[in-house]
């Protein structure tokens, strides 16, 4: 298996999934880690001088820790901006999987699922691919990939995507045949819907940015002095549908869910936890709170995000008609257990970026599916106001960290906090809220759900 994205997630997710294989005699499969950016340089040098391995933390909600060494990453490819090695990898027969962990916005989609031609990176790659080179984004490097694998004749290969996408095959598919036909090369793109699969997967295990003090609780706990160490929850989760095209590693043997279809527990996740996530990390950083632990600790903010999912989301997903495989109200109380989990230490700052993406892909649809059927919003609606209210802090430059946001044009963001009546600019976003953008229904929601927000800070601030 090629991943492409070494950040903490993968080391806390799908290479400890490997790790539990090898360790039970399996050693059929190993890992190549590695970035298409020039970023995270200090991490992929400490894991080339360590072979790949790397001390994984974990610690439950009662406090419990355990410390596990990873070895299942072999092989660490330096970055360089060709991806030359990248590439070769890819089109070695024996390679059979390429992963990918990438952020929502990282996918450059559009609300009809196309490529969003807008992002200057995307219009840049494209160009590249006409060209014959590799490019930087997930299309940009796989287009090459893929290109040199037809060309070695080197049989057909899976591509995994590990990250929160809705239908994330389908739509990375989408996107990347899409990416491979503007490049002009159909060859190439018959080629890859012959020769490839890409299955939906829903992943989950909240893995915090490392602290400083990591390196050194690795150290006292196991005698070991780790330069890239990650930390993360005992929780972990994984369910792949069983689309493969080159064969997989016996994944079912070590806790990962195959199944025909990944949409029941995708929405269950994407709703019940990213979105609550976010609900969480929004509200602390509205009255002074720095990590997500402590926000799920206040009455008022876990309040929220509980009658969030009772009120609006498990009546949607769990309906007579189509229950859900997932025990939605269990679920619930789990997600927000695991939030409170104060040794995560996971920050708001971390959890809070990319609301431009997560609005439409994590919130819009319950707020659609409600108002489909007669049924009111104004829990689900508090989500959106609360980053509205987020939005006006970052506006007038008053949050207290740097907010990320790869969806975002700041200047469009801006134009709404700008407004004569921001809450009716925010409800007119058609690319946060596609056909309900203006639907009075929505704007009135908002509007009271905005006035909540504010007696909340009000009172909690």
């Amino acid at each position: 298996m090629l991943h492409l994205g070494l950040g903490s997630f993968h080391r806390a997710h799908q290479a400890v999934y490997l790790q539990r294989l090898i360790d039970q005699g399996d050693t059929r499969w190993s890992l190549v880690g590695a970035n298409l950016r020039a970023d995270m340089a200090e991490v992929l040098a400490a894991l080339q001088a360590q072979g790949g391995a790397y001390t994984l933390e974990t610690v439950t909600p009662a406090g419990a820790y355990h410390y596990e060494r990873i070895t299942a990453i072999r092989r660490v490819l330096p970055y360089e901006p060709t991806l030359a090695a990248v590439i070769a990898c890819g089109a070695d027969p024996a390679t059979r999987i390429v992963s990918f962990t990438v952020t929502e916005a990282g996918y450059y989609l559009d609300a009809k699922g196309a490529l969003d031609l807008s992002f200057a990176e995307l219009a840049v790659d494209i160009e590249r691919a006409r060209r014959g080179e590799a490019g930087q984004t997930v299309y940009g490097a796989l287009c090459a990939l893929l290109r040199a694998r037809r060309a070695a004749d080197a049989g057909p290969l899976t591509l995994l995507n590990c990250d929160n996408l809705r239908h994330n095959g389908e739509r990375f598919r989408h996107g990347l045949l899409e990416f491979i036909a503007r490049s002009g090369d159909t060859a190439l793109r018959d080629w890859v819907q012959a020769n490839t699969t890409c299955p939906n997967a829903m992943v989950d295990r909240i893995t915090p940015r490392p602290p400083p003090e990591l390196r050194e609780r690795v150290r006292t706990a196991t005698g070991m002095d780790d330069a890239a160490p990650v930390t993360a929850e005992s929780f972990i989760q994984w369910v792949i549908e069983d689309d493969f095209a080159a064969g997989r590693p016996a994944w079912e043997r070590v806790g990962v869910e195959l199944v025909a279809s990944v949409q029941p527990y995708e929405e269950a996740k994407i709703r019940l936890l990213n979105a609550t996530h976010s609900c969480i990390a929004w509200a602390g950083t509205l009255v002074g709170l720095q990590f997500i632990h402590e926000g799920t600790h206040r009455p008022a903010i876990r309040r929220m995000a509980y009658d969030y999912v009772t009120d609006d989301v498990i009546p949607v997903l769990g309906a007579p008609d189509a229950p859900s495989p997932v025990d939605l109200p269990a679920y619930r109380d789990v997600v927000l257990e695991r939030f409170g989990n104060p040794a995560i230490r996971d920050t708001n700052q971390r959890v809070a970026m990319d609301g431009f993406s997560k609005i439409p892909g994590f919130i819009a649809p319950t707020v659609r599916e409600r108002l489909a059927r007669g049924e009111t919003i104004d829990s689900v609606a508090m989500l959106p106001a609360l980053f509205l209210a987020f939005l006006q802090r970052w506006h007038a430059g008053q949050l207290p960290y740097v907010y990320q946001d790869q969806g975002m044009d700041p200047a469009l963001a801006h134009a709404i906090c700008n407004a004569a009546d921001p809450v009716a600019a925010f409800g007119a976003d058609r690319a946060l809220w596609g056909p309900l953008a203006s639907d009075p229904r929505l704007v009135d929601a908002l509007r009271r759900a905005s006035r909540r927000v504010d007696a909340f800070v009000a009172q909690e601030g």
